[in-house]
C-alpha cells in the first residue's frame, strides 16, 4: 500500500510541530515518519482507527465516502502543507486516497495530545485545526445544499485560486470527476460550467487535459459566486 522513505540517521528528521505550524520547546517529544503513496493508493480507510495525524509534503490527497448507492462524495482535497486525519472520535469518518504520487508526514495522534496537555501553544493549534475542519465542513454543506451548479464550480475555482495559484495559474492535481464528486454534480455539468466560464472570458486553459487554469477575470468570477 505504501513505501517507507528511509532517513539517514545522521540527518535529523524535520521538526514535526514546526512543520505543522506549531513551533514549541516540547517538539523533541514527538517523532516524525514519512511515507510515499502511489496515485490512487489508500492512505487510510473509513472507520479505521484514527491513530495518526498527517501532513501532505508533496502531491495531493482526497477524503471521501462511498454512499449506499455506490456514488462517491469527496469531502475535502488536501494539498501541500495541509494537515488531515485529525478526528474528533477514535475512527476515521472518511477514506483518504492519494490523487497523484504523494508523500506525507505522519505522527501519532496520542503523541500530539500528550504534548498538548502541557503545552498551551500546541493545544491552541490543535483546537484551531479542529475548528477549521468544522468550518470547511459547514461551508461545503452550504455549497451542496444552496448553490446552483455554476455557483458550485465558481466556489471551487475560488477555493483553488486561494490555495494553488502560482504566477496566475491553477495547476489542479484532481480530474473533473474528482471535482464533480466534490461538488455533488455530474461530470458533464462540471464540464459545461467550465466551458461557460471560458466562453465568458473568465478563465483560460493550458495543456490538453485542461488541469492548468488561468484566472483571467477574478472580480467577475467572484460576482458569480454571490448570486442566489
Amino acid at each position: 500500500m505504501f513505501s517507507y522513505v528511509s532517513t539517514n540517521p545522521a540527518v535529523p528528521l524535520p521538526n514535526l510541530l514546526g512543520e505543522f505550524g506549531m513551533a514549541s520547546a516540547s517538539n523533541s517529544r514527538v517523532t516524525l515518519s514519512e511515507f510515499t503513496y502511489k496515485k490512487g493508493t489508500e492512505i487510510y480507510g473509513e472507520k479505521e482507527p484514527a491513530d495518526y495525524v498527517y501532513q501532505v509534503k508533496s502531491g495531493a490527497v482526497r477524503s471521501y465516502k462511498l454512499l449506499s448507492d455506490g456514488r462517491r462524495q469527496i469531502g475535502a482535497f488536501h494539498l501541500v502543507g495541509d494537515i488531515f486525519g485529525l478526528e474528533n472520535g477514535s475512527e476515521h469518518r472518511f477514506t483518504a486516497e492519494a490523487i497523484v504520487d504523494t508523500a506525507v508526514r505522519l505522527v501519532k495522534r496520542r503523541s500530539l495530545e500528550l504534548v498538548a496537555e502541557s503545552d498551551a501553544m500546541v493545544a491552541r493549534n490543535l483546537l484551531s485545526m479542529t475548528t477549521n475542519n468544522l468550518q470547511h465542513a459547514e461551508d461545503h454543506m452550504l455549497l451542496l445544499g444552496r448553490k446552483t451548479s455554476l455557483e458550485r464550480v465558481v466556489a471551487f475555482l475560488l477555493e483553488m485560486d486561494r490555495r494553488l495559484t502560482a504566477a496566475g495559474v491553477m495547476a489542479l492535481p484532481m480530474c473533473r470527476r474528482d471535482i464533480a464528486d466534490y461538488l455533488g454534480l455530474t461530470l458533464e455539468t462540471v464540464s459545461r460550467a467550465l466551458s461557460r466560464l471560458h466562453e465568458l472570458g473568465i478563465l483560460g486553459f493550458i495543456g490538453n487535459n485542461q488541469r492548468q487554469i488561468m484566472l483571467l477575470d477574478r472580480p467577475q468570477l467572484e460576482s458569480l459566486d454571490l448570486q442566489n
